[in-house]
């Protein structure tokens, strides 16, 4: 009898769990969702404000900081004669 009683608890709280994410998990997220949208709402709302203007400036990164050290510039050496090391690669 302790079995049986064990195995419909078991069977009991499966189907609770079960009702539960399917069901209320989704009433929560779209809850935890809105008010996260709502809420970023109201700060854009308190920052600009209808009619005023804002102009975001990014400054120009060629301002390179002392520690990055040492930019060299440099040109890509091209081989003169590629068809030599084809040559070469055909006879070995």
């Amino acid at each position: 009898m302790q079995l049986l009683r064990t195995i419909l608890i078991i069977i009991l709280v499966y189907y609770a769990v079960r009702l539960f994410f399917r069901y209320v998990v989704p009433i929560l997220a779209r809850y935890f969702i809105r008010k996260t949208v709502e809420n970023q709402q109201n700060e854009r709302q308190k920052r600009h404000r209808e009619g005023d203007m804002h102009i975001r400036y990014k400054p120009d990164k060629k301002d390179i900081p002392d520690d990055l050290g040492e930019f060299v510039d440099y040109e890509e050496i091209k081989d003169p004669d590629p068809e030599k090391k084809e040559k070469k690669k055909d006879n070995t």
